[in-house]
């Protein structure tokens, strides 16, 4: 079977004619095996490596007529795995025993003594049916959490402020150190790390992003390494984890500088070493990822507080980017919202063919506060409020002026206006840090997030 080779099965049986028996007729086809003689010992080695699948009798030393031993097992095995394809055999076959095997998780029955051609077809069609189910969890779990990961971004960058951003993503991309990318909120750092992962060599591979700010301690390790059924009272089925789905491939952690300081250890011990457990097994998985990772806060200061792991810092900024803030770029601007234009022009399929003059000078003479994600917010207002064929100053809702503060008085704003004119404020304030400005506003950092995310801050 030239297909087999890397599947591997597990043998429980307390009889070891009947272990040596199979053991040669399935090594004869390809399969790796491994033998264990006691029940006691089949969830051990379950946890410690991956099996295609299980073959297990029902009946040991403590009961050698009914079974119940191994329905005890196989109870506990799917509840552990229930992904895993179980055939059990059974010298004292009875529809009833099968019967029950079958509703606690068996896929398939065989009676002792067995004929070789049945048993290699059922074992060939488990493996492949586990398999496919395996597939089918990884493709759902994919389905929900990669976000555009085939999607080649855009990155605008014209103005001589960029320049060196420009050659570090030349340089360090096609590597694959881990890179450190920083700048206030909102001037595009995951448009940096999905460049840095499109000239990569693993561009063919998944990139899964993660946002570290948005996910509380009880769910970190559970988002980033995934849980197996039963591992807590919401957890009705395994679920694949990022750093599974970005295996080959990249991880992108935004906000790393949320990461729980209880939870920094593991993180640490992934970036070093590959391996992790999902929340509720002890079985160690390896993985292979590239982790780029992206804050606006100053981890250096949060070193320094101690609410951040040096050690940690080290393994993440093997490279570190900062990307200025759009104030700092103006010769980026209008190339910017020209883009944005184009995009929210077909999305809304508004014949629209470009900025009038006013408007040109009202771009280049707003702070931008919120950076990129502001100014594509802004154009994408102004393209469903346009009338004309050219968006005009009024439709862009911006105030002319050296500080580009808004001129309307609060007292004429709706609830939502005025928060995100206060929460602008305050970004810009305290030169776009998110900690700070959330303390400002008496906030918490994840609370701010969830409001620049409301309103496109």
């Amino acid at each position: 079977m030239s297909d087999s080779k890397a599947q591997r099965i597990l043998i429980a049986d307390d009889q070891p004619d009947v272990l040596e028996a199979l053991r040669l007729l399935l090594k004869g086809e390809g399969y790796r095996i491994e033998t264990v003689t006691s029940p006691a010992d089949v969830l051990p080695a379950l946890e410690a490596k991956d099996f295609d699948l299980l073959l297990m009798d029902l009946n040991y030393t403590r009961d050698t007529t009914s079974g119940q031993e191994g329905l005890d097992l196989l109870s506990r095995i799917s509840s552990a795995d229930h992904a895993l394809p179980v055939v059990v055999m059974t010298a004292w076959g009875s529809v009833e025993v099968a019967v029950e095997a079958m509703r606690r998780g068996a896929r398939d029955f065989i009676q002792k003594p067995w004929e070789n051609a049945r048993l290699l077809s059922v074992v060939r069609t488990q493996i492949e049916l586990g398999q496919a189910i395996r597939k089918g969890q990884r493709l759902e779990a994919e389905n929900e959490l990669l976000r555009n990961g085939d999607a080649r971004p855009v990155l605008i960058a014209k103005s001589s402020v960029m320049r060196p951003v420009l050659e570090l993503v030349k340089h360090v991309g096609p590597s694959d150190a881990n890179v450190l990318i920083t700048g206030e909120h909102g001037t595009g750092k995951e448009v940096i790390a999905r460049t840095l992962h499109a000239v990569s060599q693993r561009a063919s591979l998944p990139m899964v992003t993660d946002d570290a700010g948005s996910l509380s301690e009880g769910t970190f390790e559970s988002e980033l390494f995934g849980h197996v059924k039963g591992a807590f009272t919401d957890a009705k089925t395994d679920r694949v984890g990022r750093f599974e789905l970005a295996d080959g491939g990249t991880l992108f952690l935004d906000e790393i500088a949320n990461v729980p300081s209880n939870k920094q250890a593991k993180l640490l011990r992934v970036l070093e070493t590959g391996e992790f457990e999902r929340v509720g097994s002890s079985r160690t998985r390896k993985v292979n990822v590239r982790v780029i990772s992206a804050t606006n806060a100053n981890l250096q200061e949060e070193v320094e507080q101690g609410r951040f792991r040096q050690d940690l810092l080290f393994r993440l900024n093997t490279v570190e980017i900062n990307l200025p803030p759009l104030r700092d770029r103006r010769e980026d601007i209008e190339p910017l919202a020209e883009h944005f234009l184009r995009e929210h022009a077909l999305r809304y399929r508004k014949p629209l063919k470009g900025f009038d003059d006013a408007a040109r000078t009202t771009l280049m003479e707003y702070a931008w506060p919120g950076n990129v994600r502001e100014l594509e917010h802004t154009v994408e207002r102004a393209v469903l409020m346009a009338q004309g064929e050219a968006v005009s100053a009024r439709d862009l809702g911006l105030q002319r002026g050296a500080k580009g503060e808004a001129a309307r008085r609060l007292e004429d704003m709706s609830l939502e206006e005025v928060e995100a004119f206060l929460i602008q404020k305050a970004l810009a304030r305290h030169d776009g840090n998110v900690g700070q400005a959330a303390q400002s506003l008496g906030l918490s950092r994840s609370a701010l997030y969830r409001r620049l995310q409301r309103y496109g801050l």
